[in-house]
C-alpha cells in the first residue's frame, strides 16, 4: 500500500482508554480513525499486546514519565505492517514486528516510529513473541549486560512467578546458573517442575532459607519489591555480588507519591553501592540511553538473541491467561489478583 494513496477509513481502530485513576471497570473501549502515518511512521496491525506491573502502575497515576490522562496504555505490541509514512521503506509491509512503545499498545491499530521496529520471523507465534518483548529485553539485559552472570553461580529472583522472572529465570539456567525463586507457595509446585529451587518470599526466615541453599550469599539478586526489601536484598549477596533493583512493586497500594518512593530507592542505591564491601547495587531502567544508537542497537541485538532462543524451544514462555482486547476490565481484574504465573495476553 501506498503512503501517498492512504486512506484513514481503512482503519477505523478499537482502543482501550484510560481516562484517569482507576480501576479496571472504568477502562474505556472506543473506536476512532487512525490519522495518516507521519514521516518514519508505520501502521502496526497489533496480533498481540499484553499486561504487565507499569500499566497496573498507570492506573493508580503512579508510573514515572507516564503521559498525562487520557491515553491509550499497552507497553509494548506485536503486529504486521500494514501502511507506511513517508520515508519509510514500502517492503516492510506485511512483515511482522514488536515495539517497545511505553504506551498505545492496547489497541486494534497503533501508530509507530518504524525505526524502533524488532524484526519477527513469519514462523513465531505472536503471542509468545509478546511475553519476550518487555519482559524478555528486560530479564536479558539485567542478566547479563548489568549482572554479567556465569555459568556455576547463584542467583535470586524475587516475583519469580512474574513476566519477567519467568523469562529470567529460563534464561539463567539455560546459562548454567543455580536458581533460587521467591514467591507464594501456590507457585512452588510450577516454580520446581523448572528446574527453580522455590522459597515463600514473605517467610519472617527468608533470609535464612536462602542462605540455606546458598551459605557464602548469591551472586546477584532481581529485585521487583523496594522498600525494605532493598536492605535484606543486599545482604544477601557474597563479595562481589550484584544486587538489581527494576521495579518498586511495594509502592503501588501506598498513600503517597511513587515519585518521592522512587527518589527514595535510588538514594539507598546510591548508599548501598558506595559501601566498601565488594558489594554492588543499581537500578536497572529499559529507557536508559533511549535516543542513541547505542540503545537501538543493543535493543535489536538483545532482542535477536531472545528470538533465536524463542525459536529453538529453550524459552518457553508462560501465559497467564489470553484475553481479547474487548475484555480488558476482565485481565486487569486477573492482573489486579496478583495470583497469576507469567505473562497476560491481549488478542484482538
Amino acid at each position: 500500500m501506498d503512503s501517498r494513496i492512504f486512506d484513514t477509513s481503512d482503519f477505523r481502530i478499537t482502543e482501550v482508554i484510560l481516562p484517569g485513576v482507576a480501576e479496571p471497570k472504568d477502562l474505556l473501549i472506543e473506536e476512532r480513525f487512525l490519522s495518516k502515518p507521519k514521516n518514519g511512521e508505520v501502521i502496526l496491525k497489533v496480533e498481540a499486546s499484553g499486561v504487565s506491573f507499569a500499566e497496573r502502575a498507570m492506573m493508580r497515576d503512579k508510573y514515572p514519565g507516564m503521559p498525562e490522562f487520557p491515553f491509550v496504555p499497552g507497553y509494548d505490541m506485536v503486529g504486521m505492517v500494514v501502511a507506511t509514512g513517508p520515508e519509510v521503506d514500502p517492503s516492510l509491509i506485511g512483515k511482522r514486528f514488536a515495539a517497545l512503545t511505553k504506551t498505545g499498545g492496547w489497541s486494534s491499530h497503533s501508530l509507530v516510529c518504524a525505526a524502533d521496529l524488532l524484526y519477527i520471523p513469519d514462523d513465531v507465534d505472536p503471542v509468545a513473541v509478546e511475553a519476550i518483548v518487555v519482559n524478555g529485553i528486560t530479564a536479558w539485559q539485567m542478566l547479563h549486560r548489568k549482572a554479567k552472570i556465569k555459568r556455576g553461580q547463584t542467583i535470586l529472583v524475587l516475583g519469580a512467578n512474574g513476566g519477567v522472572g519467568t523469562i529470567l529465570s529460563q534464561l539463567a539456567i539455560h546459562a548454567g546458573v543455580k536458581v533460587i525463586g521467591a514467591a507464594s507457595p501456590r507457585h512452588h509446585a510450577t516454580l520446581k517442575a523448572q528446574g527453580i529451587i522455590p522459597i515463600t518470599y514473605n517467610d519472617v526466615k527468608f533470609s535464612e532459607n536462602v542462605r540455606k541453599i546458598a551459605p557464602d550469599g548469591v551472586d546477584a539478586v532481581f529485585d521487583n519489591i523496594g522498600g525494605e526489601s532493598i536492605s535484606r536484598s543486599f545482604g544477601l549477596l557474597k563479595s562481589g555480588g550484584t544486587l538489581i533493583s527494576y521495579a518498586i512493586a511495594f509502592a503501588l497500594d501506598l498513600n503517597k507519591s511513587v515519585l518521592l518512593s522512587f527518589l527514595i530507592l535510588l538514594a539507598k542505591l546510591f548508599l548501598l553501592n558506595s559501601l566498601p564491601n565488594g558489594r554492588k547495587a543499581g537500578f536497572y531502567d529499559i529507557w536508559s540511553g533511549k535516543g542513541e544508537a547505542e540503545f537501538k542497537t543493543a535493543m535489536k541485538e538483545d532482542f535477536s538473541q531472545l528470538i533465536k532462543l524463542l525459536q529453538s524451544g529453550v524459552l518457553k514462555p508462560q501465559i497467564a491467561a489470553q484475553f481479547p482486547l474487548a475484555n480488558i476490565r476482565e485481565a486487569m481484574e486477573l492482573a489486579e489478583s496478583r495470583t497469576t504465573y507469567g505473562k497476560i495476553v491481549l488478542t484482538p
